[in-house]
């Protein structure tokens, strides 16, 4: 009887193992995204994420939700461009706990775990301080939950952004990335944003995933700065996917939009290199 309740326990839990990913996917989450068939050799790409580790007001370890820089990372390789990583302040990107693993983990982060150079590139991100985003054709800003303490707040980040815009770069940005523009001013010194059809994490979404505490909401921050907002909803905004394109600006909503706001800055790219 013992081998036989064994083997019915085991049944389920492989039952469960191999049915809950696709179940969540079904769901909305990590939302199957066709790649075009773009190749851009020769091409430059820069992902920046946070460099907050953890939450003061909670002792929670987070950072990058993983997918939301897998994803465009390899987005951006597929296609042929070389893709470098940066952060804040440099050096190993935290990585928020469990969105590598089951289930919540992605295809594309499934191949991150066994890509020994794109971890290396993720432990050894250059800081932003040293980069000239001048340099890159596609610059994607990456979210997750630790981007609300750095992103927003960067001087640096701003400044930078200001200059890859003003050059017209193509941009992308998703979940709590939009934050990083916050501080980024076009040419007449007037803020980004202000006027910019764009989408990020819902305030909604934030209360459905209990980080209120954080200090920068994106869709409040978003519409502060004079944005015109959008979302899709869903079961939950947690499950929505939703990317909206203006002004050579790519936004994502949350961590499932993320391929598809590097897909449509892949377009763009190509679209302004055939002009």
């Amino acid at each position: 009887m013992g081998s036989i309740i064994l083997g019915l326990f085991t049944a389920a839990s492989l039952l469960i193992w191999t049915a809950l990913p696709p179940t969540l996917q079904a769901l909305g989450i990590h939302p199957e995204t066709p790649a075009p068939d773009i190749k851009l050799p020769g091409k430059r790409a820069l992902i920046i994420t946070t460099s907050q580790g953890f939450m003061p007001e909670t002792g929670q370890i987070t950072g990058v939700w993983a997918a939301e820089m897998t994803g465009p990372y390899y987005a951006f390789h597929d296609a042929g461009l070389q893709v470098d990583l940066a952060s804040i302040r440099g050096g190993k990107i935290p990585i928020e706990p469990g969105s590598t693993d089951w289930p919540l983990a992605s295809a594309a982060d499934q191949r991150f775990l066994s890509d020994s150079d794109f971890r290396f590139k993720a432990d050894h991100a250059a800081p932003i301080a040293q980069i000239d985003f001048t340099q890159y054709d596609l610059i994607f800003v990456a979210g997750g939950w630790g981007a609300a303490y750095d992103l927003g707040q960067s001087e640096v980040l701003g400044k930078h952004l200001s200059q890859s815009l003003a050059k017209g770069i193509v941009h992308g940005a998703v979940c709590h990335g939009p934050l990083g523009f916050l501080k980024a001013q076009n040419a007449q010194g007037q803020p980004v944003l202000k006027g910019l059809h764009l989408t990020a994490v819902s305030d909604q979404q934030v209360q459905e995933l209990g980080i209120g505490h954080t200090p920068l909401h994106p869709e409040h921050e978003m519409r502060a700065a004079g944005a015109i907002y959008e979302k899709q909803s869903h079961l939950l905004d947690t499950l929505a996917t939703h990317v909206v394109v203006d002004q050579g600006i790519v936004t994502g909503q949350n961590q499932n939009s993320a391929l598809a706001a590097a897909y449509q800055m892949l377009q763009l790219l190509k679209t302004k290199e055939n002009l």
